[in-house]
């Protein structure tokens, strides 16, 4: 049975609901992200702090006694991140929303960046950068104001959901597929869609921490074929909307992300299975959806290069012999 939440807070509406999913993190971790949040110039009723407990083995709350004030508690049963995301979006009020992960943290000063982007020129989204040491910087470069899709089309773009503090109306229906990896991959793009303006900066503003074994990363086979199969899922459902669309750049945009998952997804199976086979079926099915051979598009050097090679037999032999390798050097 689902808890129900506890130390809520009063006011009005915050400016910012920060989600934060939580399913056995280090408290130590926990806690730097939560006084990352609370460090920040936001008061006390701009802010709403939502810890999504995701069926934890044991519950933090007990542990985080300094933060009860500050915080809203909701524990469920596990279901995984974007079930526990959809959950924290359920109870948000902010009319923004900020998702961070238990394990990482906001860079104070870079973050402070984005709040003043939002306060003064409240854009339905504001993308800024990651960082994975410590850093000092204080200065910034802030990019033209644009469209999400503008920015789609103009832009490889970083899909984890982290890295976009957004007003929470731009969400409509849209909400994380459950049961998923690679989650972000469809959201992030469907959401840039909807967003009319869209303030750029390379405020390095929140620190990930590395993930040794994470999901993502291990090489468990079961795993690694279920995200492989995740992520065809998501080039196709992504694949299948973009015919839905009835504005043509709007559909050109999401196309164009298409094109990049697929170009990603291909290089995946060579060095994670490093399977001929493997990727011969997997490419006969992306041929019989359309994705595949990638299309001739201008987009990036990289992705005219691997267009080139992927397209004939020849070259994917060449990608299966060398790209292992590489690889396995980094």
């Amino acid at each position: 049975m689902q808890a129900k939440p506890y130390y809520t807070q009063d006011t009005g509406q915050p400016l910012i609901s920060f989600v934060i999913p939580v399913y056995n993190v280090p408290i130590e971790l926990l806690r730097q992200c939560l006084d990352s949040i609370l460090a920040l110039s936001l008061r006390s009723y701009e802010r709403q702090i939502i810890l999504v407990d995701d069926g934890s083995e044991q519950s933090p709350l007990a542990l985080l006694t300094n933060y009860l004030d500050d915080i809203v508690y909701i524990r469920k049963p596990n279901g995984g991140l974007s079930s526990a995301r959809n959950t924290g979006m359920q109870m948000a009020t902010g009319k923004y929303l900020q998702f961070i992960d238990a394990d990482d943290m906001l860079v104070v000063n870079q973050y402070e960046h984005c709040l003043d982007l939002v306060r003064f020129q409240q854009p339905d989204m504001t993308v800024f950068d990651f960082t994975n040491k410590p850093i000092r910087r204080t200065s910034y470069t802030d990019y033209d104001t644009t469209t999400g899709v503008d920015y789609l089309l103009s832009n490889n773009i970083r899909a984890t959901a982290c890295g976009y503090l957004f007003k929470k109306e731009l969400l409509g229906s849209l909400r994380f597929t459950p049961g998923i990896y690679h989650e972000d991959e469809e959201f992030t793009p469907l959401l840039l869609l909807k967003a009319k303006i869209v303030c750029p900066t390379d405020a390095k503003a929140y620190y990930y921490r590395k993930r040794n074994n994470s999901i993502t990363t291990s090489t468990d086979r079961r795993k690694m074929l279920k995200r492989l199969n995740d992520h065809k899922g998501i080039i196709m459902r992504l694949s299948a909307t973009a015919q839905t669309l009835t504005v043509q750049k709007e559909q050109q945009a999401l196309e164009r992300r298409g094109h990049q998952l697929t170009m990603d997804y291909i290089y995946k199976i060579i060095v994670e299975t490093h399977s001929r086979s493997y990727l011969d079926r997997q490419l006969k099915k992306l041929t019989s959806q359309g994705l595949y051979p990638l299309p001739d598009r201008n987009y990036t050097t990289k992705y005219k290069c691997f267009r080139f090679m992927t397209n004939s037999n020849i070259g994917l032999k060449l990608l299966m012999s060398i790209l292992p390798y590489i690889n396995r050097e980094r």
